[in-house]
Order: C-alpha cells, then sequence, then structure tokens
C-alpha cells in the first residue's frame, strides 16, 4: 500500500491498522508510514482491544481492534512471545497478523508498545513481565 502524501495523521494510522489485519502491510513497512507521518510510536492493549497512536504533542488516536478469541493467558511466556516476533519479522510462510496476536495472547501478552524513537517493541503481561525487540538491524545480534 503506498502512503498518499495527502492523508492526515490519523488516515495514516487507521491505515496501517486496517492494513496489518488485512495483512496488506508488514511491520516495516507500517513502521516507515508513521515515522515519516511524525509518529512517536503506538500501543496495542489486548485486553481492551484497542491500538493508540501517539504524536510528539501529545495528540493521541485510540482505534477499535478486533477482540481476541481467547482471555490473555495468566502466565507471560518470553520465549513464545520471542518466536512469533521472529516469524512476523522474518515473514515465514503462512504468517498473518490475526495468528501472531492469538499466539501472543495465548502466551500472556496484554499488549505491547511500538517506540518508533527508541527503534523496539515492548511486550508485557498481565502481572508486568516484560520482553523487549529491538527493530531489526538496530542492535548487535548477541543482545536479547
Amino acid at each position: 500500500m503506498e502512503m498518499n502524501m495527502h492523508m492526515n495523521w490519523k488516515e495514516i494510522a487507521r491505515a496501517t491498522l486496517n492494513g496489518a489485519e488485512s495483512d496488506e502491510i508488514a511491520f516495516a513497512q507500517s513502521v516507515k508510514m508513521l515515522m515519516e507521518a511524525g509518529f512517536e510510536g503506538y500501543a496495542v492493549d489486548y485486553r481492551h482491544s484497542t491500538r493508540t497512536y501517539y504524536l510528539p504533542d501529545g495528540q493521541t488516536l485510540e482505534l477499535e481492534m478486533p477482540r481476541n478469541n481467547a482471555p490473555v493467558a495468566e502466565h507471560f511466556d518470553g520465549d513464545v512471545v520471542r518466536a512469533a516476533s521472529r516469524e512476523a519479522q522474518q515473514l515465514v510462510p503462512g504468517y498473518i497478523y490475526r495468528g501472531f496476536c492469538e499466539k501472543v495472547v495465548k502466551a500472556g501478552c496484554a499488549g505491547y508498545m511500538v517506540s518508533l524513537l527508541g527503534k523496539r517493541v515492548l511486550y508485557y503481561g498481565r502481572t508486568g513481565e516484560t520482553h523487549t525487540e529491538h527493530f531489526p538491524g538496530t542492535q548487535s545480534a548477541a543482545q536479547p
């Protein structure tokens, strides 16, 4: 999906969410679109079924996401979240965003925060456990 330069920031946020949900926009392309539009990041809340986008001036936009079929598991399994993230980064055959969401929710991921400024994604569980993934190419492979 080509970003229309005449789109406003709210339309760009909606386009990235819709593109993820329809598997028409990969994460890397979504990140590029949001960065070019001036976003700082966004947060996904699986328990509330929302995605909130943030601009540097304090403006936000909260969009509804489809509800998950299952509640967020109580135990956070960072290894499963890491593996699901790797599948998304590598766009393994059969990868779909809804499948990613289902995997991480079953692994106890209550949501995640994408920091475009920090070039990382912070996944978190119901009791505060976390797992951080850096955008590909932004850190040494030796680090977690």
